[in-house]
């Protein structure tokens, strides 16, 4: 019952940061694109670095209070799975935006939710952070 409870903690920290994270991607996203006229997948790379790096220091030191592990191994797996979800998110805006004609901002939020759910929370918790 505890080990339940605690996983469910978890899952719902890690949601809360990757809601944080994402709306600092989100910022980032639409003050490039819209405010500077960065082309959109230069801003989503952009936003995507930045809260990438809010999510690492949020995940390690609240979500899954791995601060007893070595930063610097944490931190090079971290940036393994980045670099593969940064991709995933790039790849699939790119099929949204280009291919479907589907508008970048709203894009985002699928591609978000996918990569986040279906990617993301899986590889943080049973490989950077276990």
């Amino acid at each position: 019952m505890l080990r339940e409870a605690i996983h469910k903690s978890t899952f719902i920290k890690y949601n809360a940061v990757a809601i944080t994270a994402t709306a600092v991607d989100f910022l980032f996203l639409v003050f490039f694109t819209e405010v500077l006229g960065f082309w959109y997948l230069f801003s989503a790379i952009i936003g995507s670095t930045i809260g990438g790096f809010v999510a690492f220091l949020l995940e390690r030191n609240w979500t899954f209070k791995k601060t007893d592990g070595v930063i610097r191994k944490q931190a090079f797996r971290y940036l393994l799975i980045w670099l593969t979800s940064l991709l995933l998110n790039t790849v699939f805006l790119y099929l949204f935006v280009d291919i479907l004609q589907i508008q970048y901002i709203l894009s985002k939020v699928a591609v978000a939710v996918l990569v986040s759910v279906g990617f993301n929370f899986f590889t943080h918790k049973y490989y950077i952070f276990k």
